[in-house]
């Protein structure tokens, strides 16, 4: 069982896979796009290689597996994932209740993502928490020129907040994000409600499987 220690004093969540639920929807628009371009992929192993990452780094990534990719891609698959998240995407189980029983307790809370403002406008504005993190506390890779998994966006939040990085506690479901937050000196939770725990949890991450969890792991 993780060990439960003291209860933080900022709770920084990711966005794709922890808050809302687009990881799936992205990355079928990805193989859809990549296969234009001469690469095939599975949607577990497009899951493998991208999340948690940055279009930049997606487009190096498929170029060395073979993508035939324009210079102009990360603009065209921008529209094309964007186009396909403002049909619908889902908040995660348990992330309403887990929000409002950390306001009850006086936590503030902030989302870091390596995804852009306008992406989180679309997942974010569709179920109520745009208005909640935007633009008080909410971090953007792309606004910041920093991204996981560098640990300079957790620590940003941080500073904002005025929270030394021992007291915060980051819950994020990619490697690149847990590696972030250990660089960052701050505990982690890797969320894996499939089977990616083993992964999380060799990078240093306390893993579990529901957002019910987490108020026992911090101690709430």
């Amino acid at each position: 069982m993780p060990k439960t220690l003291p209860t933080p004093k900022l709770v920084i969540f990711d966005c794709d896979g922890v808050l809302v639920d687009s990881e799936p929807a992205s990355n079928q628009v990805l193989i859809e796009n990549l296969a234009r371009h001469g690469l095939k992929l599975t949607i577990e192993q497009s899951m493998e290689y991208f999340v948690g990452g940055t279009l930049s780094g997606v487009m190096a990534r498929a170029r060395s597996l073979g993508a035939e990719l324009p210079e102009d891609w990360i603009a065209e698959v921008s529209a094309e994932i964007f186009a396909r998240l403002r049909q619908e995407v889902p908040l995660m189980p348990g992330i309403t209740e887990l929000l409002a029983r950390l306001d009850a307790e006086g936590i503030p809370v902030c989302v870091a993502s390596n995804g852009s403002e306008e992406k989180m406008r679309i997942t974010l504005g569709q179920n109520g928490l745009w208005e909640r993190f935007h633009p008080l506390a909410m971090f953007s890779a792309q606004a910041l020129g920093v991204a996981k998994p560098d640990p300079g966006l957790f620590l940003a939040a941080a500073s904002h907040f005025g929270v030394q990085a021992r007291d915060c506690l980051v819950i994020e479901d990619s490697g690149s994000g847990v590696t972030a937050a250990v660089r960052a000196g701050m505990r982690c939770l890797g969320f894996a409600p499939q089977e990616q725990g083993q992964t999380l949890a060799a990078l240093g991450a306390e893993v579990f499987a529901d957002m019910e969890e987490v108020p026992a792991l911090l101690s709430i």
